[in-house]
């Protein structure tokens, strides 16, 4: 590793597994001091042990436990530069089934955490003129989409809305705001919930043959996180192995 977060605090929420673990430990391994924010107390609590970081259980779709999941990074490390809200949930429910509540409840942890951890987050990057602020959006959404996943899409293409305004209004504070789309990634999540006849049938529409892992899209995280990204803001990064490029399902090339 090359050291490319040094000296940096990185605040990742949804941070205890799948693709959150993949980002929490790549900026570790990349030099940052990391601090999980989550529900998953177990996996939260190992994770962060092992990095050498700070687990605090966290609903992010409360706005004082927000305040306080950037208040446990500030005690803990003197400060705050990198923001990744990862906490997402994704239901499985018809537009004609889903209830008032599910809904409310899909928004709230999904687009309106990424509203509560900018709001908290900024004050800490204002006071100090830097920071990076990442979201995990996906290409679900704002691109495509599948039946019972209504709320999901919705609260996704949300956030790529939010992305540009924060990022407009942020970028005076050098504060730069961006996002992540990932295609379909193979976490815990999905090999528990997902048969393995779906995962390799989602496998075969992926042009480049397989599908993503939370390190792909940890990089394009660490990316965004680094000096490297200093110019970019207001803008959205996809991970899908070519997912979205077939216009339809016989895309594949003979070499022959």
């Amino acid at each position: 590793m090359n050291g490319r977060l040094n000296g940096k605090v990185a605040l990742v929420v949804g941070g205890a597994r799948g693709i959150g673990g993949g980002i929490a430990e790549r900026f570790a391994a990349e030099g940052a001091a990391v601090v999980i924010a989550d529900l998953e107390d177990d996996d939260g609590i190992a994770l962060a042990d092992r990095l050498g970081g700070l687990y605090i259980r966290t609903d992010i779709a409360d706005a004082a436990e927000a305040e306080r999941a950037v208040e446990a990074a500030l005690s803990r490390f003197g400060r705050l530069d990198i923001l990744v809200q990862n906490a997402g949930i994704y239901p499985w429910t018809l537009i004609e089934n889903t209830s008032p509540e599910e809904w409310a409840r899909v928004m709230a942890v999904n687009l309106g955490g990424c509203f509560l951890a900018a709001r908290a987050a900024l004050k800490p990057m204002k006071a100090q003129n830097s920071g990076r602020m990442i979201f995990t959006s996906s290409i679900t959404g704002p691109h495509v989409t599948s039946p019972g996943h209504g709320h999901y899409s919705a609260s996704k293409a949300g956030i790529n809305g939010f992305i540009r305004a924060a990022a407009l209004e942020f970028a005076g504070f050098g504060i730069t705001v961006n996002g992540v789309e990932p295609g379909n990634i193979l976490t815990e999540g999905m090999k528990a919930h997902r048969s393995a006849e779906f995962i390799a049938g989602m496998a075969h529409s992926i042009p480049l043959g397989r599908l993503g892992t939370p390190e792909d899209v940890a990089n394009a995280f660490l990316f965004l996180a680094s000096e490297e990204a200093a110019y970019i803001t207001g803008t959205t990064i996809v991970v899908d192995g070519g997912q979205l490029l077939p216009e339809g399902s016989d895309f594949r090339i003979n070499p022959s």
